[in-house]
């Protein structure tokens, strides 16, 4: 079922049915479901687009074919025209983070639909495509080297919309293993009792004059880290491996 507060992804004339493929898959990944395609100059379906997908066929399989980019938009009342380029139109240009508060805003405030337009991978929009869209969507970039392919331009506005998706909760970060607790401080004591004790025959704190000194030091290397009990436990495994005066395995 559509989502209407999810903008959807308009491709105008693409070309390749990889690109097609690719530009789902990076949809997908945040969220966005909903793929319109404007005269894709191979048809549609694509067979090429699938495995280009790598699994994001529900975006695939909804995708609807329309014959101009007026009709593909014609519910939506927030048109983004994504282009790097200069054209004969004057629009308001906004980044990916502001088209995407934006698109958040509508959403919420009047279930306004929205939608980001990409052109074709070669010539990108034409004048005509911008002259259809509320705002020019571009991003920052090198002047000598503008070239973002369509997968990319398709992730870094999906990617900036899913921040407000992530805070509302329609998306979640994936999960992270848990930090195991500082060691408490008798298992420290017990690990620089330990260094200190391998360390004294070896004539480490010499001269006297300096032993204060380093033994300060040592302790201060030592608790600084914050080591958990399973890591004081390995510390304390080397340490015994290493005073082991047994000979070693043939």
């Amino acid at each position: 079922m559509t989502d209407v507060n999810k903008p959807v992804v308009v491709l105008v004339r693409p070309q390749l049915g990889e690109n097609i493929g690719k530009a789902a898959r990076a949809m997908l990944n945040f969220g966005l479901v909903e793929m319109r395609l404007v005269s894709p100059r191979d048809g549609w379906p694509n067979p090429s687009a699938g495995p280009a997908a790598a699994g994001a066929d529900v975006v695939l399989e909804q995708a609807e074919v329309f014959e101009t980019l007026a009709k593909a938009v014609a519910d939506c009342a927030n048109v983004y025209a994504t282009t790097v380029r200069k054209r004969g139109v004057t629009k308001p240009v906004v980044t990916p983070e502001q088209a995407a508060r934006e698109i958040h805003a509508a959403a919420e405030a009047t279930g306004a639909r929205s939608a980001y337009v990409f052109g074709p991978e070669r010539s990108g929009l034409e004048t005509e495509d911008v002259a259809l869209a509320r705002a020019i969507l571009t991003v920052p970039i090198n002047p000598e080297f503008a070239s973002l392919n369509l997968a990319q331009a398709v992730i870094l506005c999906a990617y900036e919309w899913s921040k407000g998706a992530a805070a509302s909760g329609e998306l979640a970060q994936p999960t992270q293993e848990e930090l195991l607790p500082p060691a408490p401080q008798d298992e420290l004591e017990g690990l620089i009792g330990h260094f200190e004790q391998l360390l004294e025959p070896k004539n480490y704190f010499w001269p006297e004059t300096r032993a204060a000194a380093n033994r300060l030091t040592l302790r201060n290397l030592l608790t600084k880290p914050g080591w958990n009990h399973l890591e004081v436990r390995t510390l304390r495994g080397v340490l015994s491996a290493l005073g082991n005066k047994r000979r070693p395995r043939d």
